[in-house]
């Protein structure tokens, strides 16, 4: 069995024994060891500059607002409400869609979740459909503006601006976003540990079975599972 399959397993346990049905998803992007480039013209001709050695030849490029543009791989995460756990932590193409990774990994956990949380790159009403007549999950976002043109759009955009909605995700900020910076602080992941599409993706996928282990003992002990270092690292 996968380590991201075993993440799957003892997330859809943990939500089962705690009857928590909300959670928080998130992509963040992670350099590329040795912080060494590709530049996006040269790399889709194929041309390595010459003297660039150590390159990641298949980490790919993403933007966000917040970091720019970043050459490297993505990591995707899934964060429970009210007693932050890590669901996923698990590797992803940095120039891939998370939205598109979230209707791929949220119907893992029909039945458990009933709620899950993405920013404005799930704005999507074939998603926010998709997950909730199959799934039986309601997805919130933050609706983009003028986009509000068909019917099912409409009424999309009205039950996400409901303010009993508003309150659950606003959760996000206080759950997957924090905790992948703890993620990030404890592992270092201020550029990646590998390079290479699997490499990267066994050890992300490691480094989140190390988070659910640690989680998982504080759980049990009535111990914050945010403060996680020296169980993960063996302190």
């Amino acid at each position: 069995m996968s380590l991201e399959n075993q993440q799957v397993l003892y997330f859809k346990f943990f939500l089962a024994s705690s009857s928590i049905s909300a959670a928080s998803a998130d992509k963040m992007m992670i350099k590329a060891r040795g912080g060494k480039v590709w530049h996006k013209k040269a790399k889709q001709a194929g041309e390595v500059p010459k003297g660039l050695t150590g390159l990641d030849k298949e980490a790919t490029w993403s933007y966000s607002k917040t970091d720019g543009w970043i050459y490297g791989h993505g990591s995707f995460s899934l964060t429970s409400h009210t007693k932050t756990v890590v669901g996923l932590f698990i590797w992803m193409p940095n120039s891939a869609s998370e939205a598109k990774r979230l209707g791929e990994e949220a119907p893992k956990f029909t039945d458990l979740l009933k709620t899950v949380c993405m920013d404005s790159k799930a704005d999507d009403e074939t998603l926010y459909s998709d997950l909730l007549t199959e799934c039986g999950i309601k997805l919130l976002t933050v609706p983009r503006a003028g986009m509000d043109k068909t019917e099912r759009r409409q009424l999309m955009i009205a039950e996400q601006l409901k303010a009993e909605n508003r309150k659950i995700y606003r959760n996000r900020a206080i759950t997957v976003e924090p905790m992948q910076a703890v993620i990030k602080e404890i592992f270092g992941l201020e550029e990646c540990w590998m390079r290479g599409n699997r490499s990267n993706r066994w050890i992300l996928a490691a480094m989140g079975i190390a988070v659910q282990m640690a989680q998982h003992q504080a759980d049990q002990e009535n111990q914050s599972t945010w403060k996680i270092k020296e169980a993960v690292c063996g302190l």
